[in-house]
């Protein structure tokens, strides 16, 4: 006889545990959560430095896109999150949210009831803010959000910013997000607070609650126009376990069209054609895959300033038992402390360009090394290009084919060049003149467009902010995947609640976009079926 759980919850990522702990707090419900990835005992996801060293193939899924065409056919390292707490295991631990813009523009768009009023207190549930409680922030959520302790050279870019005409913004979360200073962060006294550690931890023993890790879903089972059941593979050994209530899929931009596909949903032609058969045609599935693309700047110091300082291993060493006995120093730095929000178009509806400093170099892949240096990334926030996600095979094991379509829009790689030439304004302005010697990357041979073009041709990357491929949105909407319910079109018993449902990008990193939909989810779900 199957197993047979009321909820069951396909990704153990940061929607996955918020949606987990939202059911489990009710006592009504048994919930079941199914990881990919090992649970998140790694002592490296727990110090906030530790992202430098999570991006490997150990805890993230390994992908690579396709060669992108925008890009003279360079392929992009593209981590996502392979362990319980997702990409909030591995991430930066930057808090931010993103624009009213962004969600009134989703609601204007069809998806009702996200607006930017309708989604703010789903944000506020979520947080304990270590500064304050207003109507903006809140301090009763499991997410813990603090402020960071500023590097002495992210105090300087915030000076140096301000110099080349971005205004201080003591939050990026409240009344505006434009202008320039400090981040605020998801972490607190020395420890990361994952998804998996504020929400899923205070409950895993929870008599309801059951969570299975290395165990990856290869179908969800339709019956009658209902998802009954999901058929997962751990190990050896294959189960079929079935859902009472819902299936509940949060398995991420990438894994969520892929499992749905490996499900027969999808665009029916293409499925076909790799031997899947279709259970019900939904052309939107994979498609609408939109991402933050980085172009940064790296400067060399005049001195040790930077955390680089830390590089050589008897440092390192002094650093770590630091940590070990105090829990401070730079292992409790999240290593990305500033930025900013500003525009690369002057006659964008809000500010269409990000920055995340860091008092450090040698992050990205391919650089020259330098001794000591300073980093500033420059995103464009509302990219035009639309990608997509597909299967290679019928085989769920094999990797999926992610093509973001970088650059696919002419008008991205102005305003992103656009973006880049703000950035060297900054790091050229007087408040970095006593700390800095030269820019190391791209160097100073680098000057016009297309020696900028093809400098991001080989060094840009992802911002790690794919959104869009289970798409949200009205039910004559025939390229949306979901219902403003996040329930799946024409399926009974099956929702998507994560970052893939997400119609258009938001203006900001996407880990707190994506707690919110999923607290958000957890409330619709909980008043639908009375619990």
């Amino acid at each position: 006889m199957a197993e047979k759980f009321d909820f069951i919850i396909i990704g153990g990522g940061a929607a996955g545990c918020v949606l987990a702990r939202r059911l489990v707090d009710t006592g009504a419900v048994s919930v079941l959560v199914l990881e990919a990835g090992p649970r998140d005992w790694h002592p490296y996801i727990h110090m906030p430095a530790g992202f430098t060293k999570l991006t490997g193939a150990t805890h993230s899924w390994g992908y690579q896109t396709e060669p992108q065409k925008g890009l003279n056919g360079s392929q992009i390292w593209y981590p996502q999150g392979r362990v319980l707490g997702g990409g909030s295991s591995i991430n930066a631990q930057v808090y931010t949210r993103g624009n009213r813009w962004d969600y009134d523009n989703w609601s204007n768009h069809g998806c009702t009831g996200w607006s930017y009023d309708e989604v703010l207190p789903y944000f506020r549930k979520a947080e304990d803010n270590n500064r304050y409680a207003d109507e903006y922030h809140g301090q009763d959520g499991p997410l813990k959000v603090s402020d960071a302790l500023p590097h002495k050279l992210t105090t300087v870019f915030v000076r140096a910013a301000q110099q080349a005409g971005l205004a201080y913004n003591p939050d990026f979360n409240g009344a505006q997000q434009m202008g320039s200073g400090f981040y605020q962060v998801t972490n607190r006294d020395g420890k990361r607070c994952s998804a998996a550690a504020g929400y899923l931890t205070p409950v895993r023993n929870h008599e309801n609650l059951t969570v299975r890790t290395g165990v990856l879903v290869t179908r969800i089972e339709v019956k009658a126009g209902r998802a009954v059941a999901v058929h997962a593979s751990q190990g050896n050994k294959t189960s079929r376990i079935e859902a009472g209530r819902e299936i509940l899929l949060t398995a991420g931009a990438v894994g969520s069209p892929r499992t749905l596909m490996h499900s027969g949903i999808g665009p029916a032609e293409e499925l076909s054609r790799l031997g899947i058969e279709s259970v019900l045609d939904v052309p939107g599935v994979g498609q609408n895959l939109q991402d933050h693309m980085d172009v940064f700047c790296v400067s060399e110091c005049s001195g040790d300033y930077s955390f680089d300082k830390y590089k050589p291993w008897y440092r390192a060493g002094i650093a770590g038992m630091q940590y070990l006995m105090f829990g401070t120093g730079v292992v409790a730095s999240n290593i990305c402390d500033g930025g900013g929000f500003w525009y690369a178009d002057e006659n964008a509806p809000a500010p269409d360009v990000q920055f995340h400093f860091l008092p450090g170099s040698g992050l990205e892949h391919g650089l020259k090394k330098i001794r000591n240096g300073v980093t500033l990334n420059s995103a464009l926030l509302r990219p035009r290009s639309r990608g997509s996600v597909r299967l290679r095979s019928n085989d769920p094991f094999e990797k999926p084919g992610i093509d973001p379509n970088y650059w696919g829009d002419a008008y991205d790689v102005k305003q992103s060049i656009r973006a880049f030439k703000l950035t060297r304004r900054i790091m050229g302005q007087d408040a970095f003149k006593p700390f800095i010697r030269s820019e190391s990357m791209p160097g100073a041979d680098c000057r016009s467009d297309d020696d900028i073009r093809e400098y991001a041709y080989r060094f840009s990357k992802t911002d790690y902010h794919p959104v869009g491929t289970c798409k949200m949105g009205a039910h004559e909407d025939k390229a949306a995947v979901v219902t403003p319910e996040l329930r799946l079109k024409d399926i009974a018993g099956l929702r998507v609640c994560d970052s893939s449902v997400m119609p258009f990008l938001t203006s900001s990193n996407t880990n707190a976009p994506t707690i919110m939909i999923a607290e958000k989810a957890a409330d619709m779900i909980c008043n639908e079926h009375k619990i």
